[in-house]
């Protein structure tokens, strides 16, 4: 049995199916919602399409032109009918090509969409190639399977680990970072997304006669794919990631080297030295020192030019993160540096599973970054501060269960409110 008569037996299982891989139309949605507004007519580019769902309906929503890329030529022909049916022809470009590697210009698309397909080159290779097609303030959506418990079971690892290394949703979050990207919204896929993709594959293997040449074999492996997810679908699931490539400022956790820099950034950017003296102060208080969520922006020549810190507060006695101080030398303000350094600070309070974020603040600043008035979600400060000035984000659980804590904000001594 070669191994082009196998592969002839898998396409033949999977076509006409739906999906060829988890989702739906409500996920594709919530993913897009993430990327914010878009070019009246969007350039998108759809990668790994398959028979084309997401791509038909990223038509619809956005209305740009898709150009939906695959290498299975049938997978094209089924989208090219249902873009006629639905009246999207002129719109929808199906293209066989390698998404490994794309024949595209620099700077040729306002989003990029990969569900369930970046893992055929590498979620790692996906983010450094497609990063250059991505016009500027263009995203990049992609699914991603990965790990979803610190200890998988021994039958996961065994399915997995020979065919792609899984790795958890903080360690695909700090490569996006590494990558040079912005985190804009983390997904996980509901166990509806998977339904919606086996329930017709495990229809079809059931009335496919397993005498057709290679179809024994295409079986048992999509049998042993549905009862891997049936007895241990617990230990992974699939993320999506909506990103956008980060300023040009570089950016990172601060060093102990940095720490007279980081006094000096702050005493500068402030009318006293009271902001300084409280990221002093918040260092050395363990219980309100976040490891590795103090950040600094770089200048040109390799000094702090930036500042950004998160450390640990209370809501209602549950933890959450507070946003403070942010600073910038006055001769790098109004230069990106600031929002460089933010961005890169709430990236990796997420990679850190942070979940809340509070922040007092200016109400024409922040909210590009996601804040919103804190007493929309039942939290509030115990001083008084105008409400639109106290703002909220939510990094939240992927999966949506984690329930935003509601009441009063405890500080830590130091802020001395």
């Amino acid at each position: 049995m070669t191994d082009n008569v196998v592969r002839d037996a898998f396409f033949a299982l999977h076509h006409g199916l739906p999906r060829q891989g988890p989702g739906s139309d409500s996920t594709t949605l919530r993913l897009l919602s993430f990327v914010g507004p878009l070019p009246e007519r969007p350039r998108v580019l759809d990668l790994g399409c398959g028979p084309g769902r997401s791509a038909l309906l990223l038509a619809a929503e956005t209305g740009g032109e898709v150009t939906a890329v695959d290498l299975h030529e049938p997978f094209l022909d089924e989208l090219r009918a249902a873009a006629k049916a639905r009246g999207l022809a002129d719109r929808i470009h199906p293209v066989n090509a390698d998404m490994g590697e794309l024949p595209y210009q620099d700077a040729s698309f306002d989003l990029i969409w990969a569900g369930s397909s970046a893992y055929s080159i590498g979620f790692d290779n996906a983010l450094r190639r497609w990063k250059r097609l991505l016009a500027p303030g263009g995203s990049l959506v992609l699914t991603e399977c990965e790990w979803t418990t610190a200890e998988p079971s021994t039958e996961a690892r065994a399915f997995w680990e020979p065919h792609y290394a899984l790795r958890t949703a903080e360690e695909n979050v700090r490569a996006c970072t590494e990558a040079g990207y912005s985190v804009l919204g983390i997904h996980r896929q509901p166990e509806s997304d998977w339904d919606e993709y086996y329930g017709p594959l495990a229809e079809r293997a059931d009335a496919t006669d397993p005498q057709a040449p290679g179809m024994a074999e295409a079986l048992a492996g999509a049998r042993a794919e549905l009862a891997m997810r049936r007895d241990h679908g617990g230990d992974y699931g699939y993320t999506g990631y909506a990103l956008r490539p980060a300023a040009s400022w570089p950016t990172r956790p601060e060093s102990a080297a940095d720490i007279t820099a980081v006094h000096a950034v702050n005493a500068a950017a402030f009318p006293t030295a009271a902001e300084a003296d409280l990221v002093d102060a918040l260092r050395a208080d363990t219980d309100a020192w976040l490891p590795g969520l103090s950040y600094v922006a770089e200048a040109p020549d390799g000094t702090v030019a930036a500042h950004a810190l998160i450390t640990r507060c209370l809501v209602g006695g549950a933890p959450a993160a507070a946003l403070a101080p942010v600073a910038v030398l006055p001769q790098y303000q109004r230069t990106g540096a600031g929002s460089a350094v933010v961005r890169a600070v709430l990236d990796a309070a997420r990679a850190r599973g942070e979940r809340l974020v509070l922040v007092l603040g200016h109400p024409a600043y922040y909210p590009k970054f996601g804040f919103t008035p804190a007493s929309g979600y039942g939290i509030r400060p115990g001083f008084e501060v105008p409400d639109e000035a106290m703002m909220a984000l939510v990094l939240g659980a992927a999966d949506g269960s984690w329930q935003v804590p509601q009441g009063t904000i405890t500080y830590p001594a130091a802020f001395g409110v």
